[in-house]
């Protein structure tokens, strides 16, 4: 047993050790958020939905100024100009702007990798077969405001869509008592975004999806949000397309005890302090460094300024777990499937070949996980709560379509024709077997 004990806690974090006879009780535990009561949520976003497709702008007016604290008359004052974006561009510190602009440029040549071409290929008999790539449409991205202010949310959302060639772009933020962060609207400005409203809540995400008089409808919706908005988004599916529903956020690190601790610690505090739900997890073979890692949260905890989500975050969902060897580990990883994965290890690449399930894979002692949050280039927009396991990070790809191309000559039709009759034939489908048969010559 690990320090003598089946599981402890030291600042409201489990130390859990896979060799213990409990650890099958006490890792559930790590692994699903309490997340709020899912039915009075369905209830309220109901609601919103109902109201916003029955009466368009006057609801989201209505709900914008209950919610958010605003006394705006009509749809038009929350829209935010051209002009507007450019003067926040002033309004942010220079320093921002700079790193802002650099992030944008990271993101871009990463994403540039992803664009898919359409392509063709002909047959002996000249059928031609092939797939044709477009871009969606309209793309509606929702920005968290308010505290959740991330203007690196609008670059990893927007650029891979204007990659894609995506021709209008409308983004909805929300501006609590009509704050915005500025650095949100100049974010916005770089990536090219031309369509703004100060809207947020469920009530957004239904005003994208069903439109109304003054805001058109998209066809795809992308960004995160709370859990109003992540029930509307599941609620709206299939009136528009959607990205992923996000759960609170994850990282799990794979450590095999030779890298500083304090730099772990501050790595799994980096993703306790967005949200009480969201999850960090340490796996390591050396109960040595474990118990270092935990000097260290005892250390550095004090001094941050997110203290209190950190300690709430560890109680919910954190762990320090010791396992037996970097074989379990992996094991234990992939059966998490975790959003953000830090392999810190001597020969990470050697591990890496044995990840089957992570949203975004960190190679090395150097690779914080915070480099990719902000500007190392790939998205930061990952899948969550074990969708891993079948979900990828948002891309250019996100916002192409593929359409299937099938040219067939008269001889092409003919041989094809004589399969696709028989198949029909063999499905009783009288009207596909004869569509096929016209075609055949004799």
């Amino acid at each position: 047993m690990f320090w003598g004990l089946t599981m402890r806690r030291i600042n409201k974090i489990r130390v859990l050790d896979t060799n213990d006879p409990n650890f099958n009780d006490d890792f559930p535990q790590t692994t699903f958020a309490e997340m709020a009561d899912s039915e009075s949520v369905d209830n309220v976003v109901d609601e919103i939905l109902r109201a916003v497709r029955d009466d368009g702008d006057d609801a989201l007016l209505e709900y914008t100024n209950r919610f958010d604290g605003r006394d705006c008359r009509k749809l038009s004052d929350l829209f935010i100009t051209h002009d507007d974006l450019e003067r926040a561009k002033m309004k942010v510190d220079p320093n921002v702007l700079d790193a802002l602009k650099l992030a944008a440029t990271r993101i871009q040549a990463y994403h540039q990798r992803q664009l898919q071409e359409s392509w063709q290929y002909s047959e002996e008999d000249g059928n031609l077969l092939g797939q044709k790539i477009t871009a969606i449409e309209r793309v509606g991205v929702y920005v968290p405001g308010g505290k959740a202010s991330y203007p690196s949310s609008v670059l990893m959302n927007v650029i891979p869509a204007r990659i894609a060639g995506v021709n209008e772009i409308v983004m909805v933020v929300p501006a609590p008592n009509g704050e915005i962060n500025p650095s949100v609207l100049a974010a916005a400005a770089l990536a090219g975004v031309e369509e703004v409203w100060t809207l947020g809540g469920a009530q957004a995400i239904a005003g994208l999806a069903y439109g109304t008089q003054s805001l058109r409808k998209v066809d795809k919706i992308v960004g995160p949000g709370n859990i109003y908005v992540a029930s509307a988004k599941r609620k709206v599916f299939g009136k528009v397309g959607l990205d992923m529903v996000a759960g609170p956020s994850e990282i799990m690190i794979i450590c095999d005890g030779k890298t500083n601790p304090d730099w772990i610690a501050m790595d799994l505090f980096s993703q306790a302090e967005h949200d009480e739900n969201a999850q960090a997890v340490l796996l390591s073979w050396d109960a040595t460094f474990i118990k270092q890692v935990y000097a260290s949260i005892t250390k550095l905890l004090p001094d941050m300024e997110r203290k209190e989500i950190i300690e709430k975050s560890f109680a919910n969902r954190g762990a320090l777990i010791k396992v037996k060897d970097s074989d379990e580990a992996v094991a234990l990883c992939n059966k998490m499937a975790p959003e953000h994965l830090e392999l810190s290890v001597s020969e990470p690449e050697r591990l890496l070949s044995q990840i089957r399930h992570a949203g975004a894979i960190f190679l090395g002692r150097h690779s914080a996980e915070v480099l990719g949050d902000y500007c190392a280039g790939p998205n930061h927009v990952l899948p969550t709560s074990a969708t891993a396991r079948f979900s990828s990070p948002l891309g250019v790809y996100d916002f192409q379509k593929r359409s299937s191309i099938i040219f067939c000559t008269s001889k092409g039709a003919t041989f094809l024709g004589r399969v696709a009759s028989t198949l029909a034939r063999s499905e009783s489908l009288d009207a596909h077997a004869r569509s096929a048969e016209y075609r055949i010559e004799d």
